[in-house]
This record gives structure tokens, sequence and C-alpha cells, in this order.
């Protein structure tokens, strides 16, 4: 009977330390769920993996090396498994703080006011909505859009990526923004 008694403290001590280690974990990812004032994402698909960046230089240097110095690799984390890219600063590259569009891309950054662009298909897909950006991620097609055939600045198509919202309206302010980080 001591035995018996013994066997079911030592569960109930384990279920609770379970449940506390889960509360704690929940306090920190609370925590750690922030914003940032505004963002800019720069997200390219090349060779079945998604790249992605946050700081301009390090995506204008992808483009034009086709890599980064310092990137961190998720394998199959894409939305169709595929591999995605963080590429990192020279700071980001300890990782002793979070990278903003990696706590974007992984839930733990809720982020309303954004401006993103994606390169896919040899188009340029612009965003102001994180939310907006799974469809296109996703099935490489958005809802919603308002399209400039060879307004690029390398001639290709902008496709402005709209919502139920503001589907109907010509996206002026996204236009203005676009040409704005592309000037």
């Amino acid at each position: 009977m001591l035995h018996f008694k013994t066997i079911i403290f030592s569960g109930l001590f384990l279920i609770l330390a379970a449940i506390s280690i889960g509360c704690a974990n929940n306090n920190v990812s609370k925590t750690t769920e922030s914003s940032v004032s505004k963002l800019d994402i720069y997200e390219v698909h090349h060779e079945g993996r998604i790249n992605v960046f946050y700081d301009k230089k390090l995506f204008k240097e992808f483009l034009q090396l086709g890599e980064t110095s310092y990137r961190l690799t998720k394998i199959g984390a894409g939305p169709n498994g595929e591999t995605i890219v963080y590429g990192l600063t020279k700071k980001d590259k300890k990782l002793k703080k979070p990278v903003p569009a990696i706590e974007l891309y992984e839930g733990r950054l809720k982020q309303d006011s954004i401006y993103a662009e994606m390169h896919r298909h040899g188009r340029i897909y612009v965003f102001n909505s994180f939310k907006d950006m799974m469809p296109v991620r996703s099935f490489g097609h958005p809802n919603y859009m308002y399209s400039e055939i060879g307004a690029g600045p390398k001639g290709e198509t902008i496709v402005y990526v709209l919502n139920k919202t503001n589907k109907k309206k010509r996206p002026d302010a996204l236009i203005a923004e676009f040409k704005k980080h592309n000037s």
C-alpha cells in the first residue's frame, strides 16, 4: 500500500511540475510577443527556397550575389515544405536578441503595419499586410490585386496585393510606397 501511495504522489508531482513548466513557457512566449512600429520585409523565391530579409542592404546584396554572408536556414519550414533562409546582418548572427523577420514568420511578432515585397516568378508582389502574403506564399497568386505590367525596376510586373476591404480602390498609397522603396 505504501508503494502505491509513493507512485501516486510521484505521478502527481510530475504532472504539477509539467503544468508549471508549461505555464512558465506560456508566460515567456507572451512576453516576447511584441510589435515593431513598421517592418520592411523582402522575400525572394529562388531555387526552391524562400529567402527572407528585413534589411534592405542585405536584400540588395543577395540580389547581386545570390547569397548572404550570414543566414539562418530552416529546412522544410515554408508553407509547401520549402526551405526558408533568413538573411542575417552581422549584428544578428549570434541571435542574442530576436530578429524581427524570424519573429514575424514564426508567429511571435504581431505586426499590423508592414511594407513587403515578394519577388517570385519574375513579378514583384507588394503588400502592406502580412496576412495578405499567406495566400501568395502558399498558392502563388493573390485573391485580389492591382497590377502594373512592366512597371518594375527591371521591367517586372508589379502586383499590389489587396484584400476584401480595399479591393475596389486603386492602392495609391502602396504604389507610392513601392516607388519610394525603389527609387
